[in-house]
């Protein structure tokens, strides 16, 4: 793994490295070959034309996406889970439902232009 990536993970409060660890795994899981970078001071994971960023913010661990459509089908079913307009946001309480993120990651990645399945 590139060391700025390792950098960035080993830095994060004890708090949230397990939910970005859990995002992280989930992502290279999902996309193994994917290529993965620093970019806007965060882990980005790139396959193809699509990507997903994770990034540890003060009070939660966001998941970005290129496309707010991406993330249609995860509102509707996890209307307790804050999201904003192309991203998640894991607050401290919150599970990551992984069926439900793997989804998502799927369709960024395979979808990157938001189109549909």
């Amino acid at each position: 793994m590139d060391t700025l990536i390792q950098d960035y993970l080993d830095r994060i409060p004890e708090a949230r490295r397990k939910k970005v660890n859990k995002l992280h795994s989930l992502i290279l899981k999902c996309f193994p070959k994917a290529t993965v970078d620093m970019q806007y001071k965060m882990p980005t994971y790139r396959y193809g034309e699509g990507w997903v960023a994770i990034a540890n913010q003060k009070n939660y661990v966001s998941l970005y996406t290129c496309s707010a459509q991406h993330l249609e089908e995860f509102r509707r079913t996890h209307p307790g889970i804050k999201t904003g307009k192309g991203c998640i946001n894991f607050r401290m309480k919150d599970e990551i439902p992984e069926a439900a993120v793997q989804k998502v990651v799927e369709h960024a990645m395979l979808h990157p232009k938001g189109e549909q399945h």
